[in-house]
Formats: C-alpha cells, structure tokens, sequence
C-alpha cells in the first residue's frame, strides 16, 4: 500500500499536501482500495467555503457512496474538474491526478493536528 512520507493525513482517510498558504487534498490510497471502483464524484466549486471536518463532496463506488471530509477550513481555489469527468483516476493514482481540491488555509495551525505517515500507517493497522 501507498503512503508517501511527504503527506499529512486525516482519520477519515484523506492526505494533505501542504504548499505554502494552500494544501491540496485527496483520498488515500487505502481509502480507495476499500471503496472500489469509483463512478461518480461530486466536489464543490473554486470560491466555496469548506469547514474542518465538514463533508465538502461525495464519493461514489460500486460499493458504496461515501463524504470526503475538509481536513482544513478555508476556500477551494481549485477543484480537479478530470477527476468528475474520469473518476476511475482516483483509483489509478490518488495521490497524483486523483487530487479532489486545493484550500487556501484559513488557519495554518490546523495542519498539525494531521497524522504523519507513520502514524497513518498505525491507524489503518500497516506499521
């Protein structure tokens, strides 16, 4: 299983790659192998405002329909258009082209209260 060191991570199973005042966010490797072929996925527009902890979309897999939850406050200045076009992407590479949204952080000090890798990997029982 993938779990680059270079990310932060939540216990709902979303990475942060923090750049500057801006972390783009996905799913995790682990958090699509469990959910399965992804069909549809429903993200919010640049500009909108998404709460920590809040659902900021769905994710939707032969299994099973799920929310992705913001591991940050702030505003999306992106969301990744290809992924609602071609959303099997997630699944070949959601650490890459997978990526949902980019949040302009409201409050930085948010992002340490993410998991490192290693700790990620204890959660989900690979450490």
């Amino acid at each position: 299983m993938n779990i680059p060191t270079n990310l932060l991570y939540t216990k709902d199973h979303e990475w942060a790659k923090i750049e500057g005042d801006v972390a783009t966010v996905g799913i995790t490797d682990y958090a699509q192998g469990e959910l399965g072929d992804i069909v549809f996925i429903e993200l919010p527009q640049a500009g909108s405002k998404v709460t920590k902890g809040a659902s900021f979309g769905t994710i939707e897999a032969v299994k099973a329909v799920s929310d992705i939850y913001a591991p940050f406050s702030g505003e999306v200045t992106d969301a990744n258009a290809a992924v609602q076009d071609a959303p099997e992407t997630v699944n070949k590479d959601p650490y890459g082209a997978g990526w949902m949204i980019k949040i302009r952080l409201a409050d930085p000090s948010q992002t340490s209260e993410l998991m490192t890798a290693e700790q990620y990997k204890a959660l989900i029982g690979e450490a």
